[in-house]
């Protein structure tokens, strides 16, 4: 196989994660792709932690009374729902099963957030029953929640209006200007039966300003509500913190060099087809960069907008939190050589590492761990592209032509770095009836010997 040199092919080297080091260098990876004879995806719970915490730090260093919802289908794995009912916080979720997962691994009711469109009656009837707080997206589904509200007189139903955002008319998400006037009419009537506790909206993209911007619309919202006799104390601006994979040298170099020819088959890809995986401020210092924005026509920060208007902000994300926390490894089960570049095949599916299945790709570079280390010195620059182990010529785990330092051989792992948010299970399937990748917690990362455990998902 003919060696290329560096600087022939764009790479994008994964920003470290240290916690990683132990279960390669342990062999633990190699000993657990060998006991589960598939691929599978590790987890590390105390990233999650970490960025919990650098999240509740920035709410807190802004002077601003804030609460986080994990928004759960980012990840299906348990220990994530665990750790937010650990540290406090809620849960964002969209289905009955959903809802029922988290009450199960410890979270309150009341810490729970249901979102998501035309909501199935029985998670509302959870939802009311357990004190949870519903962002209502239509009028219909409010009648319905004031229904069950008053037929249950237990307690009343706990609910935000979803508002569309004004710079996405065509959201399928939230109400109009004249549908909210509507609902804040019927909240009135409803009487004790409903407690609309403020705002929510759904807001695509990662840009700080446009979010300012309507944060700030939904706290004059807010004060119009109270005038009216409703308690409206709250917002919830949803997720779209960004993340980095990478660092911006590299995410910009990528983008300026990156052709057809270093990509199987010619594949085409746009700069616009791919996630941003290098952003200037990202996670916490994300969050504390929308709460230091001016939104449009005002003096004053977001912050000093909530905190003078006596607001809880309410925060749903997923990806920011669920960065560095964990990664996802395949075992290489066959070779191919092209012309100058190598065709690999894995034990899996691009099913197990969804942004292929979004006409995109996962960018970050593989990690090549040899199943011989005598092989691990770098020696030069092999190329090569990883397929799936279906028959579909669609489905590539990599479509680019990946540098690797060593040529790779049958049995040698390649592990995805930073794939919990949205990568692990939002398409995985059993296809051609391959068991879905176990999920693998990963314990006590400062050990020489890691420690892991299957994780507890439910359904």
């Amino acid at each position: 196989m003919e060696v290329t040199s560096v600087s022939s092919r764009p790479t994008l080297p994964a920003l470290p994660n240290p916690a990683t080091i132990p279960v390669v260098a342990s062999g633990l990876a190699a000993e657990l792709a060998y006991a589960f004879g598939g691929p599978f995806h590790y987890l590390l719970p105390d990233a999650f932690t970490a960025n919990l915490t650098a999240m509740q730090d920035a709410l807190a260093g802004a002077g601003v009374d804030g609460f986080v919802y994990y928004a759960k289908k980012a990840n299906k794995a348990a220990v994530f729902v665990e750790r937010a009912a650990i540290g406090g916080v809620g849960v964002d979720v969209a289905s009955a099963a959903e809802l029922r997962e988290a009450l199960g691994h410890g979270v309150r009711g009341e810490h729970l957030m249901v979102t998501g469109p035309a909501k199935d009656p029985q998670l509302l009837r959870l939802a009311v029953t357990h004190s949870a707080t519903i962002a209502i997206d239509a009028l219909d589904e409010l009648d319905q929640v004031i229904s069950l509200a008053l037929t249950g007189r237990v307690r009343p139903a706990r609910v935000l209006l979803r508002a569309l955002p004004a710079s996405q008319p065509h959201s399928r998400f939230g109400m109009s200007e004249d549908e909210l006037t509507t609902a804040l009419k019927r909240c009135l009537q409803a009487g004790d039966a409903i407690r609309m506790e403020g705002f929510s909206f759904h807001l695509s993209g990662y840009a700080l300003q446009p979010r300012a911007d309507l944060t700030a619309r939904l706290v004059d919202l807010c004060l119009t509500a109270r005038l009216q006799g409703l308690e409206a104390s709250r917002i919830s601006i949803g997720g779209g913190l960004p993340i980095s994979y990478t660092d911006a040298d590299s995410w910009h170099t990528f983008l300026a060099t990156q052709r057809p020819e270093h990509y199987h088959a010619n594949k085409a890809f746009g700069t616009g087809d791919f996630y941003p995986y290098h952003s200037p401020v990202a996670g916490a210092d994300a969050l504390a960069a929308l709460l230091a924005t001016r939104p449009q026509d005002t003096e004053s920060t977001l912050a000093e907008l909530i905190r003078d208007a006596g607001i809880e902000l309410l925060l749903e994300p997923g990806r920011a939190l669920l960065d560095q926390a964990g990664a996802t490894v395949f075992r290489i089960q066959g070779v191919k050589d092209r012309d100058g570049y190598q065709l690999l095949t894995v034990d899996g599916t691009s099913l197990s590492l969804s942004e292929q299945w979004f006409n995109s790709e996962y960018l970050p570079d593989p990690l090549l761990i040899p199943q011989d280390q005598t092989r691990a010195t770098a020696t030069g620059m092999f190329p090569a592209s990883v397929g799936a182990a279906t028959c579909l010529e669609s489905d590539m785990l990599t479509w680019r032509k990946i540098a690797f330092p060593h040529p790779p051989r049958v049995g040698d792992l390649l592990l995805y770095p930073n794939t919990a948010g949205y990568q692990m299970d939002s398409n995985e399937s059993p296809f051609h009836d391959l068991p879905l990748p176990p999920k693998v917690v990963i314990d006590h990362t400062d050990r020489t010997r890691p420690r892991w455990r299957l994780d507890r998902h439910f359904t």
